[in-house]
């Protein structure tokens, strides 16, 4: 009912400002996360249990997943199983309650089934994050698929006082996320990206992973490292004992695009496909087997998720093709894939 009503729904949505349109769902969605989820399950629902699968020791109840960025504060997370995903990244949070960077700052490209985004992890921190996980654990509201956070710096923390920002979040969090995701890849916070340097991570990680207390820790690294570099990162992860590797992020390359925007920030969407391929396939190649990875970057249908999960990603994740065609979207991959 829900997919069905989604053309008319986002032709609405479009009509508004892209970050209008998100804060008006996200209202509704957090105000009545159960019943939007029993109207989606009238039509959507849970995978076929065939396409559960076991990730960094977590069930996954399917392949595909939602990817941080959309459910920032986790204001729905009740309502994300009914659409089909296997399991879900809230975030990015930081340990600071922060605003973000001055809007405008996201923009559709439609025609490119695009978005670029310049968003500064805007979030409510990650004290308010864990109090609202906690509630719903006690509330008994907690979804049956694991609910990882995606967690990211502070834009006011220095870069040398970049460890103990995330590990606040970590410890905050602990107990409550099933898996955490060490975000160092995004371009939207100054000097973020320098967190990827091998020498920064390799003192980053294990700190985060020892707040983590045993949740499984992943790293999230961008679409615009050189093989090499990605290589590298991904076997440091491997060497210090990461659960897992994310590959990618949104991209600052707008050689992609049929026509450059002129807009800073972070893209996602269809463009980014052949980028971020390329970028996850050097991952796998990487890990070679010892540490699952999970792949994200442009992927909008079951064709794009049955070539990942062959090439040998554990699980995909989605977020802008889900805004251009729909809630249906996971359930339609998930069929996609069985048939």
């Amino acid at each position: 009912m829900l997919d069905v009503a989604y053309p008319l729904a986002r032709a609405v949505l479009f009509s508004l400002d892209a970050e209008t349109a998100h804060h008006l769902t996200f209202r509704a969605l957090s105000a009545a996360p159960r019943l939007f989820g029993s109207v989606a399950r009238l039509t959507m629902g849970p995978p076929d249990p065939s396409l559960a699968r076991e990730v960094a020791g977590l069930k996954f109840a399917g392949p595909v997943g939602l990817a941080a960025g959309l459910d920032k504060d986790g204001v729905a997370i009740p309502f994300w199983p009914s659409l089909g995903f296997g399991f879900i990244e809230i975030g990015t949070v930081t340990a600071h309650p922060q605003e973000g960077n001055p809007k405008p700052r996201m923009f559709r490209l439609v025609d490119e089934g695009a978005i670029i985004n310049r968003m500064g992890f805007n979030n409510r921190g990650s004290a308010d994050l864990a109090a609202r996980m906690r509630l719903l654990r006690q509330a008994g509201q907690w979804p049956s698929i694991p609910v990882g956070v995606n967690i990211g710096k502070s834009k006011i923390t220095p870069l040398n006082e970049a460890t103990g920002d995330y590990v606040t979040s970590t410890q905050r969090l602990e107990g409550l996320a099933d898996y955490f995701t060490v975000n160092v890849s995004s371009p939207n916070t100054p000097g973020l990206r320098s967190l990827q340097d091998r020498d920064t991570l390799a003192k980053l990680l294990p700190a985060v992973m020892e707040a983590a207390k045993g949740t499984p820790v992943f790293l999230k690294l961008a679409p615009d490292l050189a093989a090499p570099g990605t290589a590298g990162l991904v076997e440091l992860a491997c060497e210090l004992g990461a659960s897992g590797i994310v590959a990618s992020n949104t991209t600052i390359r707008r050689d992609v695009l049929k026509t450059d925007p002129n807009e800073s920030g972070g893209l996602s969407g269809r463009p980014l496909w052949p980028l971020a391929r390329t970028s996850i396939q050097t991952a796998l190649d990487a890990a070679a087997g010892r540490i699952p990875v999970i792949g994200v970057g442009g992927i909008d249908d079951a064709t794009q998720v049955q070539e990942l999960l062959d090439a040998g990603c554990a699980a995909v994740q989605i977020y802008t093709a889900f805004i251009y065609k729909g809630p249906g979207l996971p359930t339609r991959l998930n069929r996609g894939i069985q048939s």
